[in-house]
């Protein structure tokens, strides 16, 4: 009994250590989902999008279409991204709205900024709007 007290303490403890804020959960959501895109896995990207799940196939075929041509385009002109990293956040009127900023860097060291509206769903998911 007494075990399973001190481990129950225990892992409260390293949950309440690690959980996130809003505003860090946007941020990796946003951060996770270019990533996989400009690595060639635009389905993952789409999957982080709201409302995706409701899309007919024919619009979700023609996303991806797109999203592999853009990430193809950024390579070409930038000779491929060095890393993408999140500056900043900003919160709407609700607290359901976020904007987060993404500083892509580029292996011809240009940089560009992005602006990545993000919006909270019903299961308390952060995704792209």
């Amino acid at each position: 009994m007494r075990k399973s007290l001190l481990l129950s303490t225990v892992l409260t403890f390293l949950v309440a250590c690690t959980s996130k804020t809003p505003e860090e959960q946007a941020m990796d959501t946003a951060l996770d989902c270019y990533k996989h895109l400009m690595a060639g896995d635009p389905e993952t990207f789409l999957n982080g999008r709201a409302g995706m799940d409701s899309i007919p196939e024919s619009y979700r075929e023609q996303l991806l279409v797109s999203y592999k041509q853009f990430a193809h385009k950024q390579r070409q002109a930038h000779q491929g991204i060095v890393s993408i990293e999140t500056t900043r956040t900003t919160t709407g009127p609700k607290s359901q709205m976020m904007q987060v900023f993404l500083l892509i860097n580029y292996a011809d060291s240009t940089k560009e900024e992005i602006v990545v509206p993000m919006v909270k769903d019903d299961d308390g998911r952060w995704l792209m709007k």
